[in-house]
């Protein structure tokens, strides 16, 4: 027996077994149980994600022996010959090869006759803005006033040009592009019920290329599989796709952070082995830039495995916010410029040479160095030794203050407004609760699940920013509790969550929301109430 792709062994028979686009699954589930059906549907996205085969499932659930319902039984006679392509009553049109008015036409002097087999005759017209002008307006007029036994389902992907008098006349649905979590989940399902061989690690590489096409990914899976005898691991995929593992993405940028340009170039050398594409290498590390920027300012707001989170965290501990943003920029002007250095691996070494050359002085806290102003009335003050643990004493120079702030617990949350806070040193202070201020220590308590905001060096700038504002040298020590501290991000949470109950009774208590429930069969979308500003 041939070998069958795995693009083609795997494609959906059933909405069960589609990959994301649960926006559009719902609303199509609904309609047929509830035997409310369009006569014209139309399919956007961009290629692979599953727009025609969404149209033929919708097909068999039309015209499935069982009767019309969301679930197709999948083993009649027309569920068969419609996953096997042969169904008479399925028109499948490529408009991309029948541009032509006549072509629209004579496909169209049938759709006057009653379905041979089935209960619908439906039209599947795959890229659909393929079609001339005067085939839309041949294709206008009966889309307009279809028989009873006609469905149209059409796919696109590019909806903008479609007349809007095409798409008044359609239920446009609008597919996503399929997320690489999804698709990384996917890979891993096939090749376990295929019982291959695999690197959990290598199939992140194949979800990024692909993307957002499951199609794509597919394909890409089965060239690795290929490309790997039939085992698909790290080293294989990277070498395929001429792109590098994150591993050696995280030790490079590891080797920028802690300025160590013989371990850098050491890095190069090892990459240049692999014989990789640079233009996938620099993207891929504006692409961890990104993330790096993001992980400072917003802790949480990247879905990475436990080992990535540790890596980047590792990293940002020796760079500030100025210094991610300043390689982000040194990173994309080096991508820009790879045409035309003659040698590519030339393009990225002296990008890294320049994110070195670039990156200000630093003093002992990692921060940039301050050159402090002292004449001989005023000498410098020596700094302080740092105490252990988490409890760091570096204070600069205190500021004088005409009126100074006396620091409180009930004013912490003012503190923070106005204090010069931001990035991951606002995130550690905001998850914090000032538990005592006495004999020059400021104690915070923070709760166990935010440890991970916990890092000498946001403590040395919160102890910074704190003796700033008061005008006083502090102490600032930082302990764990079990419990969640009343901190500012705590009570901020939970004004969020009793505005949202508010809004969401003050809602079902709107009489005009009753009126439509009770008259229209309306009901309020999930998630769509949101407290006023």
């Amino acid at each position: 027996m041939s070998y069958q792709v795995l693009a083609r062994k795997w494609r959906p028979g059933r909405f069960a077994e589609i990959v994301g686009q649960e926006h559009v699954l719902r609303a199509m589930i609904n309609a047929l149980n509830n035997q409310r059906l369009h006569h014209a549907y139309l399919f956007t996205g961009t290629r692979g994600v599953g727009k025609t085969t969404l149209a033929r499932i919708l097909a068999k659930c039309l015209n499935c022996e069982e009767g019309v319902s969301a679930e197709p039984c999948g083993v009649c006679s027309s569920c068969e010959e419609i996953a096997q392509g042969r169904f008479i009553d399925l028109i499948e049109v490529d408009a991309a090869s029948r541009t032509k008015v006549d072509d629209t036409r004579e496909l169209l002097d049938n759709v006057q006759y009653a379905p041979t087999r089935g209960r619908y005759k439906v039209y599947l017209i795959d890229e659909v803005h393929m079609l001339s002008t005067h085939s839309f307006n041949a294709l206008l007029k009966t889309l307009e006033e279809p028989p009873p036994h006609v469905k149209f389902l059409l796919a696109t992907t590019d909806p903008q040009k479609l007349p809007v008098t095409v798409l008044s006349r359609c239920l446009q649905f609008n597919l996503k592009r399929v997320s690489e979590d999804l698709i990384e989940g996917h890979l891993e399902k096939i090749l376990k019920a295929e019982g291959l061989e695999f690197e959990s690690h290598a199939l992140r590489p194949l979800a990024q290329a692909a993307q957002g096409s499951l199609r794509d990914a597919l394909s890409l899976l089965d060239q690795a599989i290929a490309f790997g005898d039939g085992a698909i691991t790290d080293a294989d995929v990277g070498l395929m796709l001429g792109s590098i593992s994150r591993r050696h993405l995280y030790s490079l940028m590891q080797a920028v952070a802690t300025e160590d340009a013989q371990v850098v170039m050491q890095q190069v050398d090892a990459l240049a082995e692999m014989a990789p594409d640079y233009d996938t290498v620099l993207a891929n590390l504006i692409t961890l830039l990104h993330d790096l920027a993001l992980a400072q300012h917003i802790p949480g707001g990247l879905a990475l495995r436990e080992s990535d989170i540790h890596e980047l965290s590792s990293i940002a501990a020796h760079m500030s916010a100025e210094e991610i943003q300043l390689d982000y920029e040194i990173a994309v002007r080096g991508r820009r410029d790879l045409p035309l250095i003659p040698d590519p691996r030339n393009a990225l070494e002296m990008t890294l040479l320049r994110m070195l050359a670039f990156r200000p002085a630093k003093g002992g806290d990692g921060e940039t160095r301050k050159v402090p102003v002292t004449t001989a009335d005023t000498p410098e003050k020596p700094q302080e030794p740092s105490l252990p643990a988490q409890t760091v004493n570096e204070p600069p120079s205190p500021h004088v203050s005409d009126s100074p702030r006396i620091p409180g617990p009930e004013t912490w949350g003012q503190t923070l407004q106005q204090a010069n806070l931001s990035g991951m040193v606002k995130a550690l202070a905001n998850h914090c609760m000032m538990h005592s201020c006495e004999q020059g220590e400021i104690c915070l308590i923070l709760g166990k699940q935010h440890e991970s905001l916990l890092s000498d060096k946001l403590v040395a700038r919160l102890t910074t920013a704190l003796n700033e504002y008061y005008g006083e040298v502090f102490r600032l020590k930082i302990k764990l509790s079990d419990n969640k501290p009343d901190s500012p991000a705590e009570r901020q949470r939970r004004d969020t969550e009793q505005r949202q109950m508010e809004a969401e009774a003050a809602i079902a208590a709107d009489p005009l929301v009753d009126n439509f429930k009770q008259h229209f069969d309306a009901e309020v979308i999930p998630g769509s109430i949101k407290p006023s500003q």
